[in-house]
C-alpha cells in the first residue's frame, strides 16, 4: 500500500468511514499485475481456450498481459514449454500460457469458472 493510500485510509478511519473520494481513490491506485509475453513474439489472442478458437487480435511483442483466471485447453508448444493451460487475459480473450512468461509451469491464478 503506497504511502498516498495510507494517509486516504487513515483519514477515513478518523471521519468515521470511507468517503465515495476515497474508495475512488483507492481503485485508481490498485495495481493489476501484468506478465510479459516471450520476447520476439506476436502472440495471437483467441475467443476461447485452444488453437481452434478464432483469434480475435494479436499482440505486438513486447506485450504485458494481465491473467484473470486459467483454463486448460489444447496442448501448445512455446518459448516456455508445452502447455495445455490457456491464460484469460480480458473478457472472451485468452492466450497460450506456453508464451507467457509466468515464472512457473502450472496454474499461477484460479481456475476460469
Amino acid at each position: 500500500m503506497s504511502a498516498d493510500r495510507v494517509e486516504e485510509v487513515e483519514r477515513s478511519e478518523e471521519s468515521g468511514g470511507a468517503s465515495a473520494d476515497t474508495a475512488t481513490t483507492m481503485a485508481a491506485t490498485a495495481t493489476i499485475r501484468t506478465y510479459p509475453v516471450a520476447p520476439g513474439h506476436r502472440l495471437n489472442v483467441r475467443r476461447g481456450p485452444g488453437t481452434q478458437y478464432a483469434i480475435v487480435r494479436v499482440l505486438p511483442e513486447g506485450a504485458r498481459v494481465p491473467i484473470f483466471c486459467q483454463t486448460p485447453g489444447t496442448y501448445v508448444t512455446g518459448p516456455y514449454g508445452t502447455s495445455n493451460i490457456w491464460d484469460n487475459i480480458d473478457d472472451g480473450e485468452f492466450v497460450a500460457d506456453a508464451y507467457v512468461n509466468t515464472g512457473s509451469d502450472g496454474y499461477i491464478r484460479p481456475r476460469c469458472s
